[in-house]
């Protein structure tokens, strides 16, 4: 990140070259003064840690570089990638067998496979009102629950040791190609990458540490296209789960529920109150509002999708024939979008739903650096850590009196 960035802001290609000096010189220094053997030992862990830090931020710059130079060239899906829009075509068509006006198949579309060419820009701000815009966004959320979904129904083949692999690879397979299918957005393919680290730490019987998973994620992600970093869904997709691994585990131990039903429930709020925290004050800076009602739309969302999507995906993908007997699950879609819709169109005219409230990027960079030291504060109750976030804040008043002058 930290190339990039200089990069972008004063280019630094040929300079950079400065960089990979210390490399062969510290290099030397190691092996002159250490010995042979000594520089693979613990207290020369920084001069490793440097160089590797100097040929990361190198290669960052010219990769940035690089990236820059094409930014013109046409941007030409690859086979694979059309032969997954056909596909989506193919699947999208299959909704009009339901008895659904336009909004509603437009909706379904976007939140099962990511197809949003149909959509209106009113039910899109109906969404941004109601605090619900990521449900929109095929992301963590709809991998999760086709990853219960489809391991529930191969939950059979992890009884046996011999079929644990298969399991494991149908489960990836699966998961890549719902992404692929869905576009290969910046926020699908996050989540697709950390669960198949976690399904290859379920292979190899290791339990990944997830801020390792999420920052191998975005380190990917930043290989492949290092301008993905001024992606607005890669910042909020990233942001979302960091304050959610941060935030979830002490939510949830201040409500105390045994009942599965309730667990459950508890779960999406405060997952939705962790990811709502973290996110508020980048949809400030890029958007100007925050909803009120995040908490009751996100619940009450988030459980009709958690039944809504995967039966919508096995009616799309069941042939015609087969799914011209299926009269239930036809029924229990319909009746599940005209409440996901209703309900969306009458909570978005409820007056003081959204907020307005415009943040420029300094405020936004010191709420958040105030934000995670009153965080700081709250776990470890060190007094120079909210001394320090009450600084920050006075900053934040201080600047927008300077800018109002």
């Amino acid at each position: 990140m930290a190339g990039i960035l200089l990069q972008v802001c004063f280019p630094l290609q040929k300079l950079s070259l400065w960089l990979l000096l210390p490399v062969p010189v510290m290099l030397a220094g190691s092996f002159c003064f250490t010995g042979k053997h000594a520089v693979q030992q613990y207290h020369t862990r920084w001069v490793w840690g440097v160089l590797f830090s100097c040929i990361m931020i190198f290669m960052s710059i010219q990769s940035t570089a690089y990236a820059e130079r094409h930014l013109s060239d046409p941007d030409e899906p690859g086979w694979l990638l059309q032969q997954a829009r056909t596909v989506q075509t193919r699947m999208v068509h299959k909704l009009d067998r339901l008895r659904l006006s336009d909004d509603e198949k437009s909706i379904l579309s976007t939140i099962t496979i990511s197809y949003r060419h149909t959509m209106s820009y009113d039910m899109r701000r109906k969404f941004s009102a109601l605090g619900v815009a990521h449900i929109l966004s095929v992301s963590g959320f709809h991998v999760g629950i086709l990853y219960g979904f489809l391991s529930l129904l191969l939950s059979s083949l992890a009884k046996r040791k011999r079929l644990r692999w298969i399991r494991i690879v149908l489960l990836f397979l699966s998961l890549w190609a719902f992404a692929l299918v869905t576009g290969l957005s910046v926020a699908t393919v996050r989540a697709t990458l950390m669960t198949s680290v976690y399904l290859m730490g379920q292979a190899f019987q290791r339990r990944p540490d997830r801020y390792n998973t999420l920052a191998a994620s975005a380190f990917l992600l930043l290989v492949y296209n290092p301008f993905f970093l001024f992606d607005i869904g890669f910042q909020l997709s990233f942001i979302a789960v960091l304050f959610i691994f941060w935030l979830h585990p002490p939510l949830s131990r201040l409500i105390m529920a045994r009942n599965p039903v309730l667990v459950m429930l508890c779960d999406i709020l405060t997952i939705t109150t962790a990811a709502q925290a973290g996110t508020t004050f980048l949809c400030c800076y890029y958007f100007g509002t925050i909803s009120t009602l995040f908490l009751i739309t996100n619940l009450v969302l988030s459980l009709l999708a958690m039944a809504l999507i995967p039966m919508a995906q096995a009616w799309m993908m069941l042939p015609d024939g087969i799914a011209s007997w299926l009269v239930p699950l036809k029924w229990a879609i319909e009746q599940l979008m005209h409440c996901f819709v209703g309900f969306i169109d009458r909570y978005s005219m409820v007056p003081g739903a959204t907020l307005s409230l415009s943040f420029d990027l300094v405020t936004t960079i010191l709420a958040y650096i105030s934000f995670g030291l009153l965080l700081l504060f709250l776990r470890y109750r060190q007094a120079r850590t909210l001394i320090a976030a009450l600084t920050v804040l006075l900053g934040i008043i201080c600047w927008h009196i300077i800018k109002n002058l």
